[in-house]
Order: structure tokens, then sequence, then C-alpha cells
């Protein structure tokens, strides 16, 4: 595991790497792009996607139906905009609804998790000819600047973390753990002057063993190995690698949290949104409620309510939330229908994400979902959803809200031009 704290960089570990070529990898492989920082500059526009893998309820948080057929057992609460209610298990995030917009009108065409997950974080459809790379990964490929740690991280990784696809590896989520934990491969174990011999004569090693059998200037430069190494190194130096220590945040702050590892994940983003990173990505699990669903729903939204609620509060303390795009959701809805097990199942016909911040209005609602839909229609879309937007939709305000023209034209690397999406910008909650 990444955060294992007993890792650390040794001549053995370095020694194991050198006769393959993978040096630091995939440690390195993040840091090949890493540009200069932007502190002192305008800052860049970035993305804190909270991924509630498993799928949750949008009946169990921000559309809640009480008092009819398909409510369950929650109640709905005001929120501190005009109107506005959502389910009793958010309490504080209610708090913060003011700066947030909700889309509850998301339909997706996907109803089984990995092709769902998929489908949510790129904006397309799984297509076997292609990969197509994460809302993240196409953040960072458009804006170069960023931190010297790794500008796109996925914090308590599910299964799915988020990929470069076909902008390559380099743009890969740089996956970490619980950062009560430290990361490892970073910390020094000897003196600077016997590190600095000990890396020169390392690095001899592994650059001859790497070149060794290939056209050495043009496979180092298409692989970009060296640039990759020297990145790894820079990011050991970097005093912004303090971005990811949650414990230099005050007591109080880290307990508005929740002493959870994702209210810890939610604090670790927001401090690495500041240094420059560009996409933060941090999964909560908990959500896949075909059972006891009440039960589920409940215990992931005890978790989900304080973290959410605190990083809006600290990105607008910090002067960030103007720049940072906050995104809650997952890969589709639960049904509205309660099975015989007191389970919702898997419902991509309308289902809510939450969208805060970098050029979304505040306090707005969009789409609508039936009180009463006709659960037996083949047609669920037309006959229970109001302004139904697309997964496609959803990506391309995502990319709008952050200075990203959705319909640019990329080239994949067999040739194929392709767009960043496929969807049009919901216009009602962007800013004008």
């Amino acid at each position: 595991m990444l955060c294992n704290p007993r890792q650390h960089l040794s001549r053995r570990s370095l020694m194991r790497f050198a006769g393959g070529g993978l040096f630091l990898s995939p440690l390195a492989d993040q840091l090949a792009f890493a540009a200069e920082s932007t502190k002192g500059k305008e800052r860049p526009k970035s993305v804190i996607l909270l991924w509630m893998q498993g799928a949750p309820s949008q009946l169990e948080t921000f559309d809640p139906h009480p008092g009819t057929a398909i409510g369950g057992e929650v109640s709905a609460i005001a929120t501190t905009t005009k109107g506005l209610e959502i389910s009793n298990l958010l309490p504080q995030t209610a708090e913060q609804m003011h700066v947030a917009s909700l889309v509850r009108s998301v339909t997706g065409k996907e109803g089984d998790h990995k092709r769902a997950v998929y489908n949510m974080k790129t904006g397309f459809r799984p297509n076997p000819s292609l990969t197509h790379p994460s809302i993240g990964s196409v953040v960072c490929h458009q804006s170069q600047t960023g931190a010297d740690i790794p500008r796109h991280v996925s914090i308590l990784p599910a299964e799915l973390p988020a990929r470069g696809g076909y902008l390559g590896p380099t743009y890969d989520a740089f996956k970490v753990y619980d950062p009560a934990s430290t990361i490892p491969d970073i910390e020094r174990r000897t003196s600077p002057e016997r590190y600095q011999r000990r890396v020169e004569d390392l690095l001899g090693t592994v650059e001859s063993e790497f070149t060794r059998g290939r056209l050495a200037n043009m496979e180092r430069e298409r692989t970009l190995h060296a640039t990759a190494t020297q990145a790894a190194l820079k990011m050991m130096d970097s005093e912004q690698l303090k971005a990811f220590d949650v414990a230099l945040e005050t007591t109080d702050t880290q307990q508005a949290f929740g002493e959870t590892p994702f209210g810890r994940g939610c604090l670790a983003a927001a401090r690495l949104i500041e240094v420059g990173v560009r996409c933060v990505e941090v999964t909560l699990t908990g959500w896949d409620s075909h059972i006891n669903n009440h039960e589920l729903q409940s215990s992931a939204c005890e978790t989900l309510d304080p973290a959410l609620a605190s990083l809006l509060k600290i990105l607008q303390e910090r002067d960030l939330l103007d720049s940072t795009l906050v995104v809650c959701g997952g890969e589709f809805g639960r049904t509205p229908g309660i099975n015989p097990v007191g389970g919702r199942d898997h419902w991509p016909h309308g289902f809510s994400t939450l969208l805060a911040g970098c050029g979304i209005r505040k306090g707005a609602v969009f789409g609508a979902t039936s009180k009463d839909p006709d659960l037996k229609t083949d047609k669920p879309v037309q006959k229970n959803v109001a302004d139904p937007v697309t997964v496609a939709d959803l990506h391309s305000t995502i990319l709008a809200a952050v200075g990203v023209d959705p319909e640019k034209v990329m080239q994949t690397p067999i040739g194929r031009p392709m767009s960043l999406s496929e969807g049009k910008p919901i216009a009602a909650i962007l800013d004008a």
C-alpha cells in the first residue's frame, strides 16, 4: 500500500527498479509535467471531486420526498437557500447550500457500477477502442500550471481512480490513502551529504541500465525518464509536501471535518488546492444499499455531512471557492421504490449532483424528479424527470465552469479526433 509509513527510499529499493527503468515509478510518472508553483500569480481554476462510490440515494440526500410512497424514512429540512430543502441526514450541509447549486435531474444510460463510474468520471460511455480521460486529467492537461507535487491526486481511491486515458498515464491521479499516514518514499533516512552521494551514485547506475539496449537519446526523450526522475527528486525537497499533513491544522479544524479518513481527505484536498494542485478526488464508499437502505445511507451521510460542509466553509474562508469547483456525486442514484429487503437498487434515471464554486451560480436548483413516479414505464426519464441533464451535459458544465472549452477537439494517439465533451453546459447554473 502506498501509505505504509515503514516504506522509505533506500539503496535496496532503488536498485530493485534499476534494471527495468522504473525508478520511483509510479510516483515519477505523475510528476513529469509538474510546472512551477502559482504562488503570487492569478490562481488557476481547480476541481475537488467528492466521489460517492456505490451510488448515494438522491432520496436520502439532496432530493427527499418525505411523506410519499417513495420517501422512505427521511424527512426534509430547510437550507440557507430560500425554498430549498434537503434530507435531514445532512444538517450541516444544509447550512452551506447558499453557496452551492443542485442538479436534481442527472440521467445516464449505464446501470452497472463499473460502466457507470467510467461514464461519470469521463463523460463518455465505455468504448473498447478508446480510453477517455477523467475530468481531472483534462483540467491538468489544459493548463500546465501547478505545483511541485502531483497536480492530480486521488485520496482513498476505490476500484476505478481517475485515469489519464488517451492523454497518457502522466495524467493519471497520484494515489494516496488516509492522510493520517505519511507518504512513503519521501523522508530521507540519512544525512543530506550522504543522501546526495547516494543519489548521484545510484542515478548513474539507473541511467546506465535504462539506456542499455535502447536508442538512448530518442527513447529516453520519448519515455520522459530523466524528466520524471528529476521531478520526483524535486518533490522530495518541496515544502508543498506539508499540504498532505492535516495534523498541521488546528485541532478544532480537524474535528470539524469529522475524525474519519474521508474527513481528513477533504481537509487535505483544501490544503492541496491551496498550494497549486489542480484536481483532488476524495472517495467515500458505503452507499451501495440493496438491503437496509436507510441504515447504510444514514451511516454514509454521517461521514459526508461534516466533511462536505467544512470543505465549503474552509474554501470560502481561505478565498479559494471562487477558483475551486466542488463536485459531489456518485455513478447513479437509487430506485424510488424500496425492494422487499428494505433496499434501493440501481437507478440512472434521475439523480442528484451538487456543484459549488468557480463559476457555478449560488443557491440554484435545476431539474426535478416526480414525487409519484411511474415505476413500470419503459421511459422513466420522460415520465418522471423534469429538465433532464445527461452525464455528458454535466461534464460539459464542469469543464465550462473551470474555463475549458467543452467542444475543443483533441487528437488521440491513433489520430482519431475527439471532443472533450459530447454534451452542452447547463446555462441556468453557470454565472453569466
